[in-house]
């Protein structure tokens, strides 16, 4: 990923558990650099991190050099979009979306009820 000053994460087969043990609201693009649609939404991403920064995690991870995460989730296609609450898989996207699409899917999970 070539964006500079970002805010997103780079999460990795690595620091996976301990990025799921965090709580509160995180959002994962699963992506490859060969992937045009990826590309096209990387400043998406990196975007929506500077937006939620503070409130909620925005993470990209490379489906190529972390399989283990991958596999873990039954990634097929990319861009997969996961969105995980307290380390639970709360939402999937598959496919290219537009910021506000992903806008809604973080906020929606910020939201507590009384």
């Amino acid at each position: 990923m070539t964006i500079e000053n970002t805010k997103a994460v780079y999460a990795t087969d690595q620091n996976w558990d301990a990025l799921l043990e965090k709580p509160g609201v995180m959002l994962v693009d699963f992506s490859a650099e060969w992937c045009p649609p990826c590309r096209r939404l990387e400043p998406i991403i990196h975007e929506l991190a500077g937006d939620f920064a503070g409130t909620a995690t925005v993470a990209t991870i490379d489906v190529e050099m972390n399989p283990a995460v991958t596999a873990r989730y039954n990634v097929r296609n990319m861009p997969t979009l996961l969105v995980f609450k307290d380390g639970q898989l709360v939402n999937r996207q598959v496919g290219f979306t537009t910021k506000s699409v992903l806008a809604d899917l973080i906020e929606g999970q910020l939201v507590t009820l009384p």
